[in-house]
């Protein structure tokens, strides 16, 4: 079966929000495969200039065959956007006049099976964006004490039977797939719904393996400090614990004006068309100060 192309989300409300134009900077500090960038880069011509991160090395030659065509207004870096300040300053995109953050997993991770991100596949249960972490997911599954391996799925995945979970992984170990953890999810759990049962607990340990919650309030904090005056940062989440640390955040900072009190939603048209919008919610500020 051939794979899903990976369609960026909410594409036109990110052009609408950062309204790119000529002679500007911009970064896309979650650059998959190059989706919304180009269509940033295309917005700006012909010489808006953008610098595209992101933590898998996988990303980076997918992007770069996409957006050749920009030429040298394009630089990328594999890199985490915890790193967004340094990065930005080595590359010179300080300030910029837009940033872009598309959170969570991408379709071209989770239809790679060898990287252990989809419960539907055999492949290794790793789930790192970055080969190089230290931590893959197969270390939480079978190393954790059961408790803690219960607090975590339950504070990342949102899952109330955690501890149930928990008890059925430890007893089950050594699990070494992805196959093999769902399927010993889908035993202790006992029934299928809507959604997969190892739906939230394969979220928790790709949150946890990747640092998700921790490097995000740091990484917004600096596209603030990057940006410049009536410059916009835009940030497309995929679950609550996330839209939470962006809503606060937002709300917090006093040099930002937040653009709409409710996220925007994908419309029921791209929801059809690509079902990984129907969880995404976009939120939108602009900086009205520079940083004191």
């Amino acid at each position: 079966m051939a794979e899903r192309p990976h369609i960026s989300v909410l594409a036109q409300e990110v052009l609408d929000l950062l309204a790119p134009r000529a002679g500007s900077r911009y970064i896309d500090a979650t650059l998959g495969a190059g989706g919304h960038a180009a269509e940033i880069l295309n917005a700006s011509a012909p010489n808006g200039r953008l610098l595209g991160l992101d933590a898998d090395p996988q990303a980076i030659p997918i992007a770069a065959e996409r957006l050749k065509e920009f030429g040298d207004r394009v630089s990328l870096q594999q890199t985490n956007f915890e790193n967004l300040m340094s990065v930005a300053k080595t590359a010179g995109f300080i300030p910029a006049e837009g940033i872009l953050f598309d959170l969570g997993l991408s379709s071209m991770q989770l239809n790679d099976a060898a990287r252990g991100f989809s419960f539907l596949g055999e492949g290794a249960l790793d789930m790192r964006f970055d080969p190089r972490g230290e931590t893959n997911a197969a270390d939480l599954v079978n190393e954790l004490p059961e408790a803690e391996l219960a607090d975590l799925i339950y504070e990342y995945g949102e899952e109330r039977a955690s501890r149930r979970i928990a008890r059925a992984i430890v007893y089950s170990r050594p699990i070494s797939t992805a196959a093999q953890l769902a399927a010993v999810i889908e035993r202790a759990m006992r029934r299928r719904g809507r959604l997969h049962p190892a739906t939230r607990t394969f979220q928790a340990l790709r949150i946890a393996v990747n640092r998700e919650l921790e490097t995000l309030p740091a990484a917004l904090k600096q596209a603030v400090e990057i940006l410049a005056p009536q410059g916009r940062v835009v940030v497309i989440t995929f679950h609550s614990l996330e839209d939470r640390i962006v809503k606060n955040f937002f709300r917090n900072e006093n040099v930002l004006r937040v653009l709409a009190k409710h996220p925007l939603r994908a419309a029921r048209a791209e929801m059809l068309a690509n079902p990984r919008s129907r969880s995404a919610k976009l939120r939108a500020a602009e900086k009205v100060n520079d940083v004191a």
